[in-house]
């Protein structure tokens, strides 16, 4: 008991030098708060003295120091907490929008409820210390959306503050799967995530038990394949919070979610017992892997020879066979193929000289039309993955390029709208 007091002490201490992960202050505001916080209020003069240099840094600890890994996780687990308590919650969010109606007045057109710049700093004296972080002359001019009067949507600012405080709450529940505590997520940390929030979302609720192991992975592999490019094993929190894929996730919360909007997300029990269910009928042996014969019936059964030699050369197998996570990113891809990282994965694929650009002799080993023409790339005697994002027909290319179907509807593009124009 006495060495479990001890550790929460320190860790109180110490908690704070985890803020950079947490909520993304720059490094020079963490220093000057953390020197005012540890030097004490007297000292505040002396914090701009290039002589006196706060310790800001603190190495991890090995994994076999139990005491100083106990340290550690007991500190982040304080500073979330205080973090999660600084957050407003449903009670004070409805007292925010009772005096923010208190102060509005009526729009032009009598339908939107309005708040001058005056009346918001009067909201922003009433609120609370929660709050008084939203009201700012920065906030206020982002949210004009050319008002004669000058006047801002209550609305508007209403629907910011929360999706504000959603944001932190989302980072810090994120952050609690953090076991490095360095801002990122592996690929474990982020399957546990998931298989948390599972029983949270009602269009879920449908799923085997048996099938949640399938699900995590597949809802896994959106986030790698788009946010870790690099294949470091590991996405940034922050990149999580600005991407778009949590908002899909958790529009699965909506019990009466239309099946169109079910078959449209990739996080859907729709969309992923689709893809699991297409992996499983194309495993025609039954060994859980796909050969490249296997492969070969993808979709349409129309993808090229050479196309299917390079997938099988290129990503990664085990005994010449695909496992679940390597198809996975491959549909990913085949179904993405206007996004950046899809190009890069088939770029790869195309690149069959590894030389960073595609020759003469790379589209001649797949087809000899007019890519060059379409693209107009800077060199003329290659194509580089810059010149595919820059001609914006990245998309159009790479369907010629791996698939007969791309290529015969390009080639027939002429006819093919003629006869949509007709009907």
């Amino acid at each position: 008991m006495e060495q479990d007091d001890r550790l929460r002490s320190c860790a109180l201490k110490l908690q704070d030098y985890e803020l950079n992960n947490i909520v993304g202050k720059s490094d020079e505001q963490l220093l000057t708060e953390e020197y005012i916080k540890l030097k004490g209020k007297d000292n505040d003069k002396n914090h701009h003295n290039p002589s006196v240099i706060p310790r800001f840094y603190y190495k991890l600890p090995d994994e076999d120091d139990v005491v100083m890994q106990k340290l550690r996780e007991e500190s982040r687990a304080l500073l979330l907490q205080r973090k999660s308590q600084e957050l407003l919650d449903n009670n004070e969010l409805q007292g925010l929008w009772y005096i923010l109606d208190k102060y509005h007045t009526l729009s032009s057109n009598g339908e939107d409820k309005m708040i001058s710049y005056e009346d918001f700093m009067k909201v922003s004296a009433e609120c609370g210390p929660k709050c008084r972080s939203f009201f700012n002359a920065v906030t206020f001019s982002r949210l004009l959306q050319g008002d004669p009067y000058g006047r801002i949507s209550i609305m508007q600012f209403f629907n910011y503050t929360m999706r504000k405080v959603w944001m932190h709450q989302t980072r810090i529940g994120l952050s609690l799967y953090d076991v490095a505590g360095q801002g990122y997520l592996r690929e474990p940390d982020l399957e546990n995530y998931i298989l948390e929030l599972i029983p949270t979302l009602p269009q879920l609720g449908g799923l085997e038990k048996s099938f949640y192991s399938f699900y995590v992975c597949t809802a896994v592999r959106k986030f790698f394949f788009f946010l870790d490019s690099m294949k470091t094993g590991k996405v940034k929190i922050v990149d999580i919070l600005n991407c778009t894929f949590l908002d899909e996730l958790l529009e699965l919360r909506d019990e009466d979610l239309p099946q169109e909007r079910q078959n449209a997300n990739w996080f859907s029990a729709t969309s992923a017992l689709r893809v699991y269910g297409q992996y499983l009928n194309l495993d025609t042996d039954h060994n859980g892997m796909l050969s490249r014969d296997e492969l070969s019936k993808y979709g349409t059964g129309t993808l090229t020879n050479v196309f299917l030699d390079r997938v099988f050369q290129e990503c990664l197998t085990y005994e010449g066979e695909m496992d679940y996570k390597a198809y996975l990113d491959f549909v990913l891809a085949m179904e993405n193929r206007g996004e950046a990282q899809a190009l890069q994965y088939i770029f790869r694929l195309l690149d069959v000289q590894g030389v960073g650009h595609l020759n003469i002799f790379a589209l001649n080993y797949f087809f000899k039309d007019e890519i060059f023409d379409m693209i107009k790339p800077v060199n003329p005697l290659w194509i580089t993955l810059q010149d595919l994002n820059d001609s914006g027909q990245g998309e159009v290319v790479t369907n010629i390029l791996i698939d007969l179907n791309g290529f015969w509807n390009y080639e027939n593009r002429e006819m093919l709208m003629a006869e949509s124009a007709t009907d």
